[in-house]
């Protein structure tokens, strides 16, 4: 079984689509070769619905056939190939549809619930790597989690176009196992009226507070903006091979672009040699401005061009 399928109920953890208790299976499967990834989706999902089932779609080896269909993460990661040292995938899905308000709240519970089953794995398999990859609101899952883990509980985490706040996110990264946590934030100007909408919604912890997509100022992190040419330039001199962005406009081309997928996998099945100090030399100084994909240069307007959502 390459893949755990777990859902947030509550605080809690449950199968999805199977009785069985999630401790003893965590258990079984903890102990094996190569990484445990763990995939979290973001807003407008729903676990088991029959229309946006995460499960059915991004985080299935195998999503039915779409004009639109996104491609398949597990795959994508290097996972459900049959190879020994794949690793083991842990695909979380928690209720994220409804508002945006309810939703960040139930993102809080969802991240001590993932907490939990880490904590399962870890006291078995406390040599094995773990790393998470969570798209948009997913990223407030992780960041609760890293406040009830222990200290080297989770090696990676990549934030792909993270909703998330700076201050929010800099306080799970000074918790004992954030301070051992390597944070790559993915970050893209593509997804700038996202970034704006959610800072109008949601109410900052701190004044003057950003979204991730401002950039992150710690140590162990780095932030990368892939629809910056130098930086795509840089990362293909790491032999990531990214495809540039087509949109002005997009929240899901941290996933979508092809050649993306692949990146991640290399960072997290060779974090020895696709460091943070690695990745960081060859960066531009200063991230491009926000705005600066919609309107190139200030003062002249461009044509916008929206990106439907993946199915």
């Amino acid at each position: 079984m390459p893949i755990i399928r777990l859902n947030a109920k509550g605080e809690t953890c449950e199968l999805h689509d199977s009785a069985q208790p999630p401790a003893s299976v965590l258990s079984r499967m903890a102990k094996g070769a190569g990484p445990v990834i763990v995939m979290i989706h973001g807003f407008s999902y729903e676990p088991g619905g029959p229309r946006h089932c995460p499960h059915q779609k991004i985080l299935s080896l195998d999503p039915p056939p779409h004009p639109r269909a996104a491609p398949s993460w597990p795959r994508g990661l290097g996972l459900g190939a049959g190879n020994p040292d794949e690793g083991l995938g842990l695909a979380f899905g928690w209720f994220a549809r409804g508002s945006i308000w309810g939703a960040r709240r139930r993102a809080a519970a969802a991240g001590r619930a993932l907490a939990k089953s880490l904590r399962i794995i870890r006291q078995r398999a406390p040599r094995r790597r773990i790393h998470i990859v969570a798209h948009s609101m997913g990223i407030e899952v992780a960041a609760e989690a890293l406040h009830h883990l222990p200290g080297g509980a989770v090696d990676r985490i990549i934030s792909m176009t993270g909703a998330c706040y700076q201050s929010r996110m800099l306080d799970a990264l000074q918790t004992e196992a954030g301070r051992s946590t390597h944070f790559i934030n993915v970050t893209s100007r593509e997804n700038d009226f996202y970034d704006c909408i959610y800072e109008r919604l949601i109410a900052p912890p701190k004044r003057a507070d950003r979204t991730l997509g401002q950039g992150l100022d710690v140590s162990n992190a780095v932030t990368l903006q892939l629809d910056c040419p130098a930086t795509l330039e840089h990362l293909s001199r790491l032999g990531a091979e990214i495809a540039p962005p087509e949109r002005r406009i997009c929240h899901w081309s941290s996933y979508l672009r092809p050649g993306v997928l692949r990146f991640y996998s290399d960072l997290l099945r060779r974090p020895d040699i696709m460091t943070l100090g690695r990745l960081r030399v060859g960066l531009p100084a200063q991230p491009a401005r926000r705005w600066s994909r919609i309107c190139p240069r200030p003062g002249l307007p461009q044509p916008i061009v929206l990106t439907q959502k993946p199915t």
